[in-house]
């Protein structure tokens, strides 16, 4: 048995959200003592105004490590003159993801983020509630480029877009203390792949109109990704998070591709198109969450799941039926938010309340290994 997993959560890998954003262990205080060469950076950019390149405030190869985000990464502002408190709440193998909560008297008309975020965030402060952010944190590393380039491409290919069903990249911050990148997104309550594993405790996510409107919000994003000619390619459960409203959120963007009649991903069975391997996993996502606990194979490989339960309804199998066809014939995301199936999904109260009691089922019972 392991210990359960802290209450928020976030993506682990998230995209920019619109502008006027340039994207539109936790980090150790800061010492007087057993100063590191390159804190010349944070002298650097204490004494600089407003630097309009990383230049004149990121020196040495700090500078170099981040030249590459030129024109993402918010240099007018300290991150930690604006965000504080800041928590582990989970560790991946490219660094920290924190929570941490927006600096109530902090002049946050400085800070460079999205339209929607930024009204958000006066929204909750006028009403005196606390605001709650994730903060991923990216060890820069001298010649070390790779993730800084992954993650220039993401930025890139998701620049000025956004969506309710979509986690945005918020902010790209430098923390010239830990010398890394910081990645400001929403503050999620529930990753899917986790409420999957606590069916068996007891968590009521198998109830068809449930599971219709988490499968109604992940066509919702890919109608609006393919809008913008983009497959997102990496669409599982481990990518699927849901806030505090109900709302199922699509992460993971590392894999995501611009579409065009002259290049397309081949990455799913039998189909040469993106487009079309991304509704195949909506409908992998479906039986997964129908069928748990996982099966003892690997469905992913797989062109056509086998059948559901016989106990939920038929439209549920025809929905998923479609998901599955061919790819010539393979319905779009638009059109499969018209199946019967989707119409009858519940409304978001039900959804706040399956997350209320996923929190609870997290604080009181330790996960089981799987």
């Amino acid at each position: 048995m392991v210990a359960a997993t802290p209450p928020y959560t976030t993506a682990t890998s998230m995209s920019r959200a619109g502008s006027p954003s340039p994207l539109s262990q936790p980090p150790s205080p800061p010492t007087t003592h057993n100063r590191r060469p390159h804190d010349a950076n944070r002298d650097s950019a204490e004494n600089a105004n407003t630097p309009l390149t990383p230049s004149p405030r990121y020196v040495g190869w700090v500078a170099e490590a981040v030249a590459p985000l030129e024109g993402f990464i918010d240099e007018s502002v300290d991150p930690r003159d604006f965000y504080c408190d800041l928590r582990e709440i989970a560790h991946t193998e490219n660094g920290s993801v924190l929570a941490a909560a927006l600096v109530p008297d902090a002049p946050i008309h400085r800070l460079k983020l999205p339209s929607p975020v930024k009204t958000r965030d006066a929204r909750d402060i006028a009403n005196g509630r606390r605001v709650l952010v994730a903060v991923k944190c990216l060890a820069l590393l001298p010649g070390e480029n790779a993730r800084v380039e992954r993650l220039r491409r993401e930025c890139e290919l998701l620049r000025g877009l956004w969506c309710e069903q979509m986690v945005g990249m918020d902010a790209l911050y430098v923390d010239l203390v830990e010398d890394a990148l910081w990645i400001r997104s929403e503050l999620m309550e529930g990753r899917l792949t986790d409420m999957i594993r606590r069916i068996p405790d007891g968590l009521r996510l198998q109830e068809p109109p449930v599971m219709a409107r988490l499968a109604s919000d992940m066509l919702h994003a890919l109608v609006y990704l393919q809008g913008y000619s983009i497959a997102h390619g990496d669409l599982c459960s481990e990518n699927l998070f849901i806030n505090g409203k109900g709302v199922l959120k699509v992460a993971g963007f590392s894999n995501a591709v611009r579409v065009t009649p002259l290049a397309t991903d081949v990455v799913a069975p039998e189909v040469h198109d993106s487009f079309k391997f991304d509704v195949w996993c909506v409908g992998a996502i479906v039986w997964e969450m129908a069928e748990a606990p996982p099966p003892p194979f690997d469905p992913w490989p797989v062109a056509r799941l086998p059948p559901v339960n016989k106990l939920y309804p038929a439209w549920l199998q025809d929905f998923l039926n479609e998901c599955f066809v061919p790819a010539v014939i393979r319905p779009s995301p638009k059109e499969l938010l018209e199946a019967i199936w989707i119409q009858r999904a519940c409304g978001r109260p039900i959804v706040k309340r399956l997350v209320s009691s996923f929190r609870s089922i997290e604080a009181t019972r330790p996960a089981s290994v799987t």
